[in-house]
């Protein structure tokens, strides 16, 4: 009897062993799942670089198209207008669109013009709605904390525009223009920093365009406005009763830190930040200009730009 519940005995003893090594062996197959695991948590990949938006050939950009001569809107193709993509039927044309298409045959890229507002070009590239913006950007430390730009692809002086039989026409400095009425562009140096520098300036309402800005010139609304040199020289050219007061380079001009001024004379190509294999390719070209090539092609501009009716 004793042996036979010896025998018992040692049967359950083998039993457990067996039921032991049993359930161990998923717990030694689940030590190399997670070896294996580790490394792909290591391998994962990096976070993807920005996108030079001409993978696909076209490089395609943002302007008002209402900016003469930077740039404006015309029916046809003459003078080497280009589509306007978002509207059928009109044309884009201007120094941008000059500077564009030389961008473009330099790089071996096709042309796309967008139509944008104003204060929607610097979202439009920081969202990728456009690759980049040719609409007559000053180089600002504030837009540059947005946006990347390449260039500057032109050079702008700060200037008044008033009617030739204005009593404001023979100012010499900003202070002969104190007690005039006067605006500027919406979001630029010249409404922002150049008016409130005028004593007892009668400072309008912002214009939202360009346009707006000469017509309220035109109309008397105003006496006088502030833009930069090739918007002033478009101005005179479309509006014969039109005159530039440059004080640049008196005692009488508009007062900035000299790098205040550098980037607001400026005039860049902006994109999406990081996006250094676009402006790499755009510097790369407008290295290869120079000022007097800039002036002659503004010139150009200013010469087939659209007279006012």
């Amino acid at each position: 009897m004793k042996r036979f519940v010896s025998i018992l005995m040692l049967l359950a003893m083998i039993f457990a062993l067996t039921a032991c090594g049993q359930s161990a062996a998923p717990a030694e197959s689940a030590a190399p799942a997670e070896e294996s695991a580790a490394p792909a948590e290591s391998e994962a990949p990096a976070e993807a670089a920005v996108p030079s938006g001409v993978e696909d050939g076209v490089l395609t950009i943002a302007m008002e198209c209402a900016y003469a001569p930077y740039n404006w809107t015309q029916s046809d193709d003459s003078n080497g207008a280009v589509p306007i993509a978002n509207v059928p039927g009109s044309y884009a044309n201007g120094y941008d669109v000059m500077i564009a298409k030389a961008i473009c045959e330099a790089n071996g890229w096709e042309l796309e013009v967008i139509q944008s507002d104003w204060d929607s070009l610097v979202p439009g590239v920081q969202t990728g709605t456009f690759d980049a913006v040719i609409a007559g950007q000053s180089m600002t430390a504030e837009r540059a904390e947005q946006v990347d730009f390449a260039g500057p692809y032109f050079y702008a002086t700060i200037v008044c525009v008033t009617k030739a039989d204005s009593p404001f026409a023979s100012a010499t400095s900003i202070a002969d223009l104190a007690g005039g009425s006067c605006t500027a562009q919406l979001a630029t140096i010249w409404y922002d920093q150049c008016l409130p520098q005028i004593e007892g300036a009668n400072i309008q309402s912002a214009a939202e365009t360009a346009p707006a800005m000469l017509m309220a010139l035109e109309t008397d609304t105003v006496d006088f406005i502030c833009t930069d040199m090739p918007t002033a020289q478009g101005a005179v050219a479309a509006y014969p009763d039109m005159v530039i007061l440059d004080f640049s380079g008196t005692d009488g001009d508009f007062q900035f830190s000299e790098e205040v001024r550098a980037e607001n004379v400026n005039i860049g190509v902006s994109m999406m930040k990081g996006n250094t294999v676009l402006r790499e390719a755009i510097d790369g070209f407008l290295s290869t200009m120079t000022v007097d090539d800039f002036n002659a092609l503004m010139e150009q501009a200013i010469s087939i730009q659209p007279l006012s009716d």
